[in-house]
């Protein structure tokens, strides 16, 4: 597939009405990339996938259609001391994921993925292919968080790699409420955006049975963590901020950036060419929905009992919050330098997911999950309640169906974009008046 389909796929669509959907081949918490109640044509991407590595520019070109496992792959396979910032899970796909922001284990040094793209080639509205120059800066400045298909089709990123340490160190260290985990989340939220910037403390909240009593379910934490330096220097950081949490030695293992990845995704020992394969997602089978909360202010010992309780009440192991905290370089950005708006004043950023298997089942877990975030709205972000793009949410607001009004698409995309989401109106109205490239959660032009 090369990039003169694209165009001529654009001009057809155009010309008989359709709308085009694009898909990457990763990950789309709403299927937006290959579902649709209006005619449509997709545009598959999954061919487009080479990277190129300059190494001694330390920059990469990378074609919209790869993984981002297959990008931290190349990079190592050149270098030992580049890397780049974006997620953990290994076969999201590059082309929505950088248009989103692109938040990962080693952001609180480097900030999202969206914040390292330095050029882009898009296809506009009228097949056009525009680099970063012929775009303009407005565009350039849209597509980096702002979601690339509201805009045009990215068909590959410029990309700025990052000097890392040859060993990086990791830990997963696993609190129950036995095990004083209520008290540990609840200082976790006081310390986790101001340590050291190449520390991030992730955590892993589930429910399943007790080890400690048969037949009963607790709260898990998992302290799932990377630092980019080595294991001395964590523990000395550790011990300094969260001597609570215990954390010895023995918990902790040194091992190269690439390892790193591998290690958070996959059991120990995996090799690294696992990266490569596109088809090792988690949730193959069975249903997931996704939702997303900023905290801004920690969240009180009852409020964190009220989560355990509802986290109690689904079945075992299948439902999880992701506490990804903020801070460091996540707050040297203003708020409007990309449209991903997630900056100074966030302590972290939760991620809410629940799982199940049967269709039958499907009303009772997504009732169950927007429960939960019912009951996390007096914890979170306010005025508005943000959400992270890349976990799309629908139950945020949609377009109409025809042209959306902007009063209605205001209604999710001031949660995704705060005030950015005017701007990226006023660069859609330029670049494709009429709202050509379109979903139920694009941004729209403003109509004449």
């Amino acid at each position: 597939m090369d990039e003169s389909q694209i165009q001529a796929a654009i001009h057809c669509s155009k010309k008989h009405g359709l709308q085009i959907r694009i898909r990457g081949g990763g990950h789309d918490y709403e299927g937006l990339s290959y579902i649709s109640e209006t005619p449509f044509v997709i545009i598959d991407l999954r061919n487009l996938r080479s990277i190129s590595i300059d190494t001694e520019n330390k920059t990469a070109w990378i074609q919209a259609g790869a993984t981002i496992g297959e990008v931290y792959y190349r990079i190592a396979e050149k270098s030992k001391k580049l890397a780049f910032v974006a997620g953990v899970c290994s076969t999201v796909g590059v082309g929505g994921h950088f248009s989103g922001g692109g938040y990962g284990m080693m952001s609180r040094k480097f900030g999202t993925a969206a914040d390292n793209i330095i050029d882009a080639k898009l296809i506009d509205a009228n097949g056009r292919i525009q680099d970063r120059e012929s775009m303009g800066e407005d565009l350039f400045w849209a597509i980096r968080g702002g979601g690339g298909t509201s805009f045009g089709l990215v068909t590959s990123w410029k990309v700025k790699l990052l000097d890392i340490p040859e060993k990086v160190t990791v830990f997963n260290v696993t609190r129950t409420l036995e095990q004083n985990a209520t008290q540990l989340v609840y200082k976790w939220q006081h310390i986790a955006d101001k340590v050291d910037d190449r520390l991030l403390l992730r955590l892993f909240l589930r429910s399943s049975e007790s080890p400690f009593r048969r037949g009963q379910r607790t709260i898990h934490a998992f302290f799932t963590t990377m630092f980019i330096g080595g294991v001395d220097e964590l523990l000395h950081e550790v011990q300094k901020s969260f001597p609570e949490l215990g954390l010895v030695k023995e918990d902790c293992i040194e091992m190269s950036w690439i390892e790193s990845i591998v290690y958070f995704w996959f059991p120990r020992g995996t090799p690294l060419h696992v990266l490569l394969n596109r088809n090792t997602a988690t949730n193959q089978t069975g249903y997931f929905k996704g939702k997303s909360d900023y905290v801004r202010h920690p969240i009180s010992v009852n409020g964190l009992k009220g989560i355990w309780k509802l986290l109690n009440q689904v079945g075992e192991n299948s439902a999880e919050l992701q506490l990804s905290p903020y801070g460091g370089k996540m707050s040297d950005f203003s708020e409007s330098e990309t449209p991903f708006p997630h900056r100074a004043g966030n302590i972290f950023m939760i991620h809410y997911g629940v799982n199940w298997e049967k269709m039958e089942s499907s009303k009772k877990h997504l009732s169950w999950i927007r429960k939960l975030y019912g009951y996390m709205a007096r914890y979170v972000s306010k005025s508005p309640r943000a959400a992270y793009f890349n976990y799309r949410d629908l139950d945020l607001g949609v377009n109409n169906k025809g042209n959306t009004s902007y009063a209605q698409a205001r209604i999710w995309g001031m949660k995704y974009f705060k005030n950015n989401f005017d701007r990226l109106v006023q660069v859609k109205t330029k670049v494709d008046p009429t709202n050509f490239f379109r979903n139920e959660q694009s941004v729209p032009p403003l109509l004449s």
